[in-house]
């Protein structure tokens, strides 16, 4: 891991309520809502890496 993100009070909890609302979009199955985000994060990723890619080349 490269990043350890710290939350405060605050952003716990509202994290808590999406994450809450993400598992009950999938019936309650965190397993399942959990591969779906990962799925999600890897395409979000390909993006990240392809503009980074890209910032290289032109910089």
């Amino acid at each position: 891991m490269d990043h350890i993100v710290r939350l405060d009070s605050r952003q716990e909890a509202a994290l808590q309520a999406i994450a809450d609302k993400f598992i009950a979009q999938h019936q309650g199955d965190a397993v399942k809502a959990l591969k779906e985000m990962i799925v999600l994060n890897g395409h979000l990723q390909e993006r990240l890496d392809t503009v980074e890619g890209s910032r290289r080349v032109r910089g």
